[in-house]
């Protein structure tokens, strides 16, 4: 069983990465859930998700976290279990982690994951995959947050289009608080198959994706290549 993920820089819905991740299971019409966790389940957030879907061959789910016993009778990892592909969208990293700590989201996302489920997302949505990285979940400045691991290696969103990303990134990995990783432009996306890099996409010629890490002291960013999709 193959193990897969797509992450990319920005956390915005894109018919292109989202379409490459429903054909990326197989499946005539796969289905597709979204989970808004990090957003606090913003409704405009999963309308644009909706909205994304009606333009591709999928069936779109929602779960949400801000629910109760009465309403929802099925367990998250029995509505996790039921999908093909699972995209996680951005906000505060930080609260979304303890959140699923909380639920058994977390738990249920690795099971969903090991048997074949597709997953991705951007921003928080692909951070949460990795060891961790610099998140603005806390007041103040970017600090570190520790993430799920599914990727043994740290990550940066935002690469292009946040200045202070790019070289907090590389100060964290020169004094290594951060593990090596990769870093995703906002518009670019790294398809991983077994935890190993499969290829890059963006939506354009100008956005890349990077694996980035420490030698003799100095940061070196490997471009990763890849090819423009529309």
């Amino acid at each position: 069983m193959q193990r897969q993920l797509l992450i990319y820089g920005s956390g915005r819905h894109t018919v292109p990465f989202l379409n490459y991740m429903a054909k990326a299971t197989g499946k005539t019409k796969p289905n597709l859930c979204f989970i808004p966790t990090a957003s606090g389940d913003d409704e405009e957030y999963i309308q644009r998700f909706y909205e994304v879907c009606e333009q591709i061959a999928v069936t779109p789910h929602v779960l949400r976290v801000w629910i109760n016993s009465y309403d929802q009778k099925e367990s998250f990892d029995e509505i996790l279990s039921k999908m093909d592909a699972i995209v996680v969208g951005g906000g505060n990293t930080l609260n979304m982690m303890a959140i699923w700590k909380a639920q058994g989201i977390d738990i249920a996302l690795r099971k969903a994951y090991d048997k074949g489920v597709i997953m991705g997302g951007g921003s928080a949505g692909s951070l949460c995959w990795t060891l961790g990285g610099t998140t603005d979940s806390r007041p103040k400045e970017l600090s570190i947050v520790s993430c799920l691991g599914f990727i043994e290696k740290s990550h940066c969103p935002h690469y292009n289009s946040e200045k202070s990303r790019r070289p907090l990134y590389h100060s964290n990995i020169l004094a290594g608080t951060l593990a090596d990783g990769y870093a995703c432009d906002d518009r670019s996306a790294i398809h991983f198959i077994n935890e190993k890099v499969h290829t890059s996409i963006a939506l354009d010629a100008d956005n890349h994706s990077y694996y980035v890490y420490k030698k003799e002291g100095q940061i070196v960013e490997e471009l990763i290549p890849g090819t423009v999709i529309s």
